[in-house]
């Protein structure tokens, strides 16, 4: 009965677990807020693009429009 508290009170002091789960969910908040970052940035570029293109009235090819 004695070693069993003893693995109870071990399992309690031990944070290796919590620290694992605070990582994880870090980890998780920074991949959300670079997929956020790469789909902001590459609505803005495309959208330079198309107000380029619309200023210059073709897309590099003889005779087309955007």
């Amino acid at each position: 009965m004695k070693r069993l508290i003893e693995v109870a009170q071990q399992f309690r002091n031990d944070e290796n677990g919590a620290a694992m789960v605070e990582y994880s969910i870090l980890i998780g908040i920074i991949a959300a807020a670079s997929i956020v970052a790469v789909i902001a940035i590459g609505g803005w570029v495309g959208s330079q693009f198309t107000g380029l293109c619309v200023k210059l009235g073709t897309n590099g090819v003889a005779g087309s429009t955007c």
